[in-house]
C-alpha cells in the first residue's frame, strides 16, 4: 500500500496541514487566521495563539481520514527560509505539533522552510520539467518578494539562492495596504482583483522601480494612496496595481534570464494566484512562465509534505 506523509505549516496568516501519498494529495486543510477588518496584519503573539488553537481540529480531522499505520514521515515549516538570521514565532506552533505527531507515532521529522514549501507545492505536477536543472523562481506574498534562483536534482530540491528582491515593501504588503485603504477586508487580493477586473480605464501608470534583481513598492504604494485621497475611481487604481506589478516583475525576470541563463521561471506566493497578474505578466514576458496548481499557490502545507515524500523516499 501507499505511504503517506504529513506536512504542517502555520504561516503569518493561515494554519495549514497536509498528507500526501506516493500518488498525489489525500489530505489538505487550512484555516485563515482572523484579522479585525481595518486591519493590515497580526502581532506574532495574536497569531501564535490563533494557530495554538486551529491546529487541534484540523490534525484530528486529518487522522480521521487517514490510516496512521501507513505514515511514512513528517515535515515542519520551521522557519520562513534557508537564511541563518531566518526567524518567525508563528511557525514554532507548527514545530510543536508535527514534533508532538511524529514523537507519538515513532517517526522521523523533517525541518523545512515555508519558502521551500512554497516552490515544491508550485512544482507539483510539473516535476519532470524542471528536474536536473536549475531554474528561476518568484515567491510573492504579503513576506517576500524574493528572486530566487534553485536547484532541483533527482526529484529533491537543492540549493535555493535569494538572487533579488524587493528593498522596501513586498508585493501582498502593497496589495493589502491599497485594498485596506479601499475598505476592503485583508487579505485583499481576491476582492482587490474583483475591482480591477471591472475598470472601465486602464490609463493610471503607476511608477516602476527597477534596478537590475531590486525593486520598490512604496513609491507604487504611496501614489496609489494619493489617488484614493484625491477622489481617482477606485477600480482604476486597482487595476494600476496589478498592471504595476506586472511591469515591475517583469523587468525583473527579464533581467535574471539575461543575468543567469535560465530560460523559465517559477512563480509561488499568494500574489502569484492572481489570475489578472499572470494575464499581463503572459503580454510581458517572451519564455514561459509556470505557476502552481488551482489553490496551491496561497500558504499550505502540501508543498511541506510533499517534500517529506522526496526527502524520505531518497533515502535520506
Amino acid at each position: 500500500m501507499s505511504r503517506l506523509f504529513i506536512g504542517v505549516d502555520t504561516s503569518n496568516y493561515t494554519t495549514s496541514v497536509s498528507c500526501v501519498s506516493d500518488e498525489g494529495i489525500v489530505f489538505e486543510r487550512r484555516t485563515m487566521l482572523s484579522v479585525p477588518l481595518g486591519g493590515r496584519g497580526l502581532r506574532q503573539s495574536d497569531a501564535v495563539f490563533q494557530h495554538v488553537r486551529n491546529l487541534p481540529p484540523l490534525i484530528e480531522t486529518m487522522f480521521a481520514e487517514i490510516d496512521r499505520d501507513l505514515i511514512a514521515g513528517v515535515a515542519v515549516s520551521a522557519k520562513p527560509t534557508a537564511a541563518e538570521s531566518s526567524y518567525m514565532p508563528v511557525f514554532l506552533a507548527g514545530k510543536m505539533a508535527a514534533s508532538a505527531i511524529a514523537s507519538s507515532l515513532n517517526l522521523p521529522l523533517f525541518e523545512t522552510t515555508h519558502q521551500a514549501g512554497h516552490v515544491r507545492a508550485a512544482l507539483f505536477g510539473q516535476e519532470k520539467a524542471f528536474n536536473n536543472s536549475k531554474f528561476l523562481a518568484m515567491h510573492l506574498s504579503g513576506g517576500t518578494t524574493d528572486l530566487l534562483l534553485v536547484d532541483y536534482q533527482d526529484g529533491l530540491l537543492g540549493d535555493i539562492e535569494h538572487i533579488g528582491g524587493c528593498e522596501d515593501l513586498h508585493a501582498g504588503q502593497f496589495v493589502d495596504r491599497v485594498g485596506v485603504a479601499m475598505g476592503l477586508p485583508f487579505p485583499s487580493g481576491t476582492h482587490l482583483e474583483q475591482l480591477a477586473r471591472n475598470a472601465k480605464e486602464c490609463s493610471i501608470k503607476l511608477p516602476s522601480s527597477v534596478k537590475e534583481l531590486t525593486c520598490s513598492f512604496s513609491g507604487q504604494e504611496s501614489q496609489s494612496q494619493r489617488l484614493l485621497l484625491q477622489g481617482a475611481n477606485k477600480e482604476e487604481v486597482a487595476y494600476a496595481v496589478y498592471d504595476g506589478m506586472a511591469r515591475t516583475f517583469s523587468k525583473m525576470l527579464n533581467n535574471a534570464f539575461t543575468k543567469t541563463g535560465c530560460k523559465t521561471a517559477l512563480l509561488s506566493g499568494g500574489v502569484s494566484g492572481s489570475i489578472l497578474l499572470r494575464e499581463l505578466l503572459k503580454k510581458r514576458i517572451g519564455t514561459d512562465l509556470h505557476y502552481a496548481q488551482n489553490g496551491l499557490s496561497s500558504d499550505n502545507a502540501v508543498g511541506t509534505a510533499l517534500l517529506a515524500k522526496d526527502y524520505f523516499t531518497n533515502g535520506r
